[in-house]
């Protein structure tokens, strides 16, 4: 696992003081300093996906793209994920998350639900509710979904 935080590091530019330091704050935030030496692929899925989270911003990018991150990962990690994100978006960090799980659309500052490949709605999980007038996502997804004009093309 450090082996993998270091070639990121090191890809990323950061010097080798910045490597050490981010290394060592990175296996304590994911509680796995026993762990540091073993070899990623011998980590659950849940650790795998917070650990290329966590590379990906080890350099403090502006932008961050998450495409379904916490697929097939238990709740529980699912919902340890999110405060990453809400730590990484805290310190100034943009980040665009795809996701299937209509509940952790609610996490968001704003939300774009697309239906037959066209944005249907964008605004913040309370307006949405609001303008649907829904208790959730999820229904407002379901609304859009029902109303939507299939075509051949």
């Amino acid at each position: 696992m450090l082996e993998n935080i270091q070639f990121y590091g090191g890809i990323y530019g950061l010097s080798n003081k910045e490597i050490k330091e981010k290394s060592a704050e990175l296996t304590e935030k994911l509680g796995l300093q026993k762990e540091a030496k073993k070899l990623v692929h011998s980590l659950p899925l849940g650790w795998k996906q917070k650990l290329s989270f966590l590379v990906a911003i080890i350099h403090q990018p502006k932008i961050v793209f998450l495409d379904e991150p916490t697929g097939g990962v238990d709740p529980s990690m699912r919902r340890e994920f999110w405060d990453l994100i809400y730590d990484a978006a805290d310190k100034g960090i943009t980040i665009f998350v795809t996701t299937h799980y209509l509940d952790e659309a609610e996490y968001c500052n704003r939300v774009t639900i697309m239906v037959d490949g066209k944005i249907e709605a964008l605004d913040s999980p309370a307006g949405l509710r609001a303008k649907f007038d829904v208790p959730s996502i999820n229904e407002v997804f379901y609304k859009l979904a029902r109303e939507a004009k299939r075509t051949a093309d």
